[in-house]
Order: structure tokens, then sequence, then C-alpha cells
């Protein structure tokens, strides 16, 4: 399966959890409205948002398919990051709404304990989203998509949330009405906590970032490959949820042109099919005498 069916298969994923939020973020704020529960009420709001967020993945899963043009040579696949961006700052401005209701309600609202119904609902919602993540997780696994893997995850935190709302609506029945607003700006928090840590990895990866630890996992394979003297440099980017890696190599100079030619083909064919990088550019030199050992 090539990238561009891996992100066609991608979609699936995309589309069930939009269909998911879409009832669920109904269900909630109605039931929230209903039953007097603002964290129930949030955490509706909150599943909007993520209707936001699975949509502009879904956007983005569809222009990266585009395929490489005269301006992208490397393709689009850096379509889907950018939508997550986006999505980071809806996030971001929802979560703040949720907060300033949630706390202006605890100043001017009456402390009444909602409805014990609305813990049913919350409850419902967590076993839901949970079926989501597990749905989505072992299609991202299947296909090795970071970004449908990151949506899974997302889902999983959405359950969490949604039984937290179910702790403070049970709370407020045992004298402690105070508790579901409580739980309403726990959930404020955490949808900005959200939008925090997608936009952090999201500006990450569009600034050229990647982690040390897989840099120095890939300098390790290229140092295996039989016919590699020394490593010069190592540098990857993270290009949609690809990898793109140029390295620079030196071996032997009194290897023929063919054999150096040969060794970087060992090097990309590793790394391609133990660390799943998309594409691998390598560049060859003569090693000279006293050179640095080579890297381990």
């Amino acid at each position: 399966m090539n990238a561009y069916e891996e992100i066609r298969k991608g979609e699936r994923g995309a589309w069930i959890s939009i269909a998911a939020y879409l009832v669920l973020s109904a269900f909630k704020l109605i039931s929230g409205y209903i039953f007097d529960s603002s964290a129930l009420v949030a955490d509706g709001y909150n599943n909007v948002t993520d209707i936001v967020a699975s949509v502009a993945v879904l956007i983005g899963l569809r222009i990266s398919q585009k395929p490489p043009d005269s301006d992208h040579t490397y393709g689009h696949f850096r379509a889907e990051t950018i939508a997550a961006l986006i999505a980071s700052f809806i996030m971001a401005v929802v979560g703040l709404q949720v907060l300033v209701e949630a706390v202006r309600s605890w100043y001017v609202g009456s402390f009444v304990a909602p409805n014990l119904l609305a813990a049913g609902v919350a409850i419902i919602s967590a076993i839901s989203m949970l079926g989501v993540y597990r749905y989505n997780s072992r299609l991202a696994k299947q296909i090795n998509s970071q970004a449908l893997m990151a949506a899974a995850k997302d889902n999983r935190s959405d359950a969490w949330v949604s039984i937290g709302a179910a702790v403070g609506i049970i709370g407020a029945q045992f004298g402690l009405p105070w508790l579901d607003k409580v739980a309403a700006i726990a959930v404020g928090l955490l949808i900005c906590k959200t939008a925090w840590e997608i936009f952090r990895d999201c500006t990450h990866r569009l600034t050229d970032g990647f982690d040390q630890k897989e840099l120095t996992d890939l300098r390790s394979s290229v140092a295996r490959v039989p016919g590699v003297e020394t490593i010069k440099d190592v540098k990857a980017r993270v290009h949609g949820s690809h990898v793109l890696v140029d390295i620079v190599i030196e071996v032997d100079g009194k290897l023929s042109l063919i054999e150096g030619h040969q060794i970087c083909d060992r090097v990309e064919e590793g790394l391609k099919r133990s660390h799943n990088i998309m594409h691998v550019h390598v560049h060859v030199e003569p090693r000279i005498e006293n050179a640095t050992p080579k890297n381990e």
C-alpha cells in the first residue's frame, strides 16, 4: 500500500469521528440543558470543537492526496498539519469560552444539583468514544498514520472528559452541587490543554523539528550498514505523516562508483524497511586518511 492509498484509507477513521461527534455533541448539549448540568454542556462543546478538528483533518487528508506538482515537488502531505494547526486555534477559543461561562455561572448562578440522568448520558458517551478510539487506533497502526493515531488519542481523551463530567454530576447528588461546575471548569482547561499540545506539535513539525532520540536511532541503523565507514551528518524532518531523511556518509575511497552506489542503496532500503521512511537522500564521500571513527 503506497502513501496515497494509506491516506485514502485513513479518511474512513476521520468520517467515523465526525459522525460520532455530531451525534454525541447534540445528545450532550440537549441533555445538559434539560438536566441543568454545566459539566455535560461543557463536554458537549468539547465535542463541537472535535467536529471542527476532525473536519480539518479530513480536509487535510484530501489535500494531501494531491500529487506533486511544479510548486510542491515533495507533494502536499503537510496540508494535514496546517489543518490541525487551524483546528487548534478554534479549540482554544471554544475552551476559553467554556471556562468563562463556567466561572460566570459560579458567581451568578445557583448551585443546584443536576439531574442524575445527566450522568447516564455522560457514561454512555464515554463508552461510545472508547469504541471509536479502539477502531481508529487499530486503523492508524495498520496504515502507520501518525495523524489518525493523534485523532484516536483525542477520542480517548474525550472519553475521559465524559467520565470526569459523570463524576462531577454524581458528586453533586451527595450535597456537593458546586462539583458540577468544577467539572465544567476542568473540561474547559482540558480543551485548552489539548489545543496547546496540538499547536506545539504542529509548529514543531512545520519548523522542521525532529525528535532527537529518533534521530539517534536513524544514525545507529545507518552505522550498522556494511560499507559505511563514517557518518558525517544525519538530518530528518516530518512531512505530513511521513519522514524525509538526508544523510552524508563516507566510504572507502578505493571503492568504485558502482560499489559506493550499492552502499547508498543498502542505506536507503534499510531505513525505509526498519523505520518506514518515505524518502531517503544519501550523499556519499570518499573517506580520507585519519578520519574520525565510525559513529555508533
